[in-house]
């Protein structure tokens, strides 16, 4: 899985319950043709990302196909996992 690019939304929580900053990515995806995730209109996953302090980590995602933006029930294996976490982590540092 490649991460071709992204956008990015920073969440006001109102209400102050949660810990940390919240962030909401849709980050377009390639994957090989080979691949149970391929799609011929493309991808993209949405995730919440979590901050607090200096860690990361993903708080919700959903698999979208592109054109239909049609929910697909897959599951990030670990490498997929760390890879949108590192990916996520640059953005929100960068964005500082």
């Amino acid at each position: 899985m490649d991460i071709t690019g992204h956008s990015v939304e920073k969440i006001d929580d109102k209400t102050g319950i949660l810990l940390g900053d919240r962030y909401e990515f849709t980050l377009d995806i390639q994957v090989p043709q080979d691949d149970d995730l391929y799609r011929e209109n493309g991808l993209y996953i949405r995730v919440i990302f979590a901050v607090d302090g200096h860690e990361g980590r993903i708080a919700q995602y959903h698999f979208y196909e592109k054109t239909t933006d049609k929910s697909l029930d897959f599951a990030l294996e670990e490498d997929e996992e760390a890879l949108i976490i590192n990916y996520c982590k640059q953005q929100v540092e960068m964005g500082k």
